[in-house]
């Protein structure tokens, strides 16, 4: 028989007593049992000195140690991880920092080992690092409200099989989630309502990131949507992010899944219910949380209202001399050189400039925008352009 590295009580009892019967050498039964001769002598001698009781494993652990977490903390870091269950343990260890700690703070790894120990660590899976992709020319955040994040989370059915499309909104200096609202659809209509209250509550932005899915983008000219227009009319910069490549909005997507996580599986009742969920997540992830990428700051610590406030009234853009200006029609159309023209409806309202270039044709911009060319003997409407505009020509001479 094999005996394992920590025996059963019952095996060290069994080979203790066929000791005493004297049939078989020391030596022959620690082969037979698969031990060492100094442990087969280490449960001899307890046997001999204690019986039976000296056949139970005894703890390895020092009869006092000055550093040990005494019981009353442990309960307490528990407590914090069965209420956070996805906080690690350097997020619970500024929690305790914060509330108080007699004497020396425990270090993470010992309050992983704690959480360890209580069958509260979940092994991980580890995640293909993907190659990092063109990431284009962001503005990188440098206060708040300098660049704010926007998309949906992913659509889902609340449990009265209503459909719930989270609409998501944050600050990418402070990582301050601004908005999270469970909306029936993705409108254009629902997600201006929403813009609206959130540029009167906080102020606008100076840069609105976002990816290229409706509303926030179109296939129409220029890439734009009525949600875009009106956020350029706002004065506030667009950068769009590559198709399917979601890691250049990162952080926002990072959030995402602890937003996941904690706030959507399972869906609540129905929307009310789960927005009243959203709400309260929000606020924990705002104001509780310790956000690493901040030095373990909270993001209620980092952000503040911006100082340029939701205006009255729309910036129309203005053009440069010899630029022609039309007014886009509420069909989308202007009238260029006798003949109805189509622009966009996106940009019904919008003034657009028209650039010559050359006897035949024609450059139209929607602001700094480029969104194609007409021809002065093509019926059609705009065409891509087929001329590279003046502001890319010093990226040539870099």
């Amino acid at each position: 028989m094999a005996w394992k590295m920590v025996l059963p009580m019952e095996e060290r009892i069994r080979f203790v007593l066929e000791v005493e019967q004297r049939d078989y050498s020391i030596a022959e039964l620690c082969r037979q049992y698969g031990i060492s001769r100094k442990t087969g002598y280490k449960w001899i001698h307890r046997y001999r000195a204690e019986g039976l009781d000296g056949m139970r494993e005894r703890s390895r652990s020092p009869l006092s140690c000055p550093h040990k977490t005494s019981q009353q903390w442990v309960d307490r870091i528990i407590r914090h991880k069965l209420k956070h269950p996805r906080w690690g343990p350097k997020k619970i260890r500024i929690i305790l920092q914060e509330q108080g700690w007699p004497g020396p703070i425990p270090a993470a790894s010992t309050i992983g080992n704690i959480l360890d120990r209580a069958g509260l660590v979940k092994a991980r899976k580890r995640r293909r690092r993907r190659k990092r992709s063109f990431q284009g020319p962001f503005t990188q955040a440098q206060r708040p409200n300098h660049v704010w994040a926007v998309d949906y989370k992913g659509w889902f059915r609340t449990g009265d099989g209503q459909r719930c499309d989270p609409l998501t909104v944050s600050d990418l200096y402070s990582r301050y989630v601004l908005g999270v609202k469970a909306l029936p659809n993705q409108s254009y209509a629902v997600a201006r309502d929403v813009f609206e209250h959130l540029f009167s509550h906080y102020g606008l932005p100076e840069v609105i990131r976002s990816d290229n899915g409706s509303p926030f983008a179109s296939t129409g000219a220029g890439g734009l949507s009525r949600l875009s227009v009106w956020w350029i009319l706002l004065g506030i910069k667009l950068e769009l992010i590559a198709p399917g490549h979601p890691e250049q909005n990162g952080s926002h997507e990072r959030m995402h899944l602890t937003l996941k996580q904690e706030a959507c599986t399972p869906a609540s009742a129905n929307h009310r219910a789960q927005q009243r969920r959203f709400n309260k997540w929000r606020k924990e992830f705002n104001e509780q949380r310790p956000h690493e990428a901040l030095n373990m700051k909270k993001p209620a610590q980092m952000y503040h209202r911006s100082d340029v406030d939701y205006p009255k009234s729309l910036i129309e853009p203005s053009y440069p001399p010899g630029y022609q200006v039309r007014r886009v029609r509420t069909s989308g159309e202007i009238k260029w050189c006798g003949r109805k023209r189509f622009i966009g409806e996106a940009l019904k309202g919008a003034p657009v400039g028209l650039k010559r270039i050359d006897k035949n044709h024609s450059q139209v911009y929607f602001g700094s925008i480029l969104l194609g060319d007409l021809h002065d003997a093509d019926s059609r409407g705009l065409r891509p352009s087929i001329y590279v505009p003046q502001t890319y020509e010093l990226e040539q001479n870099v």
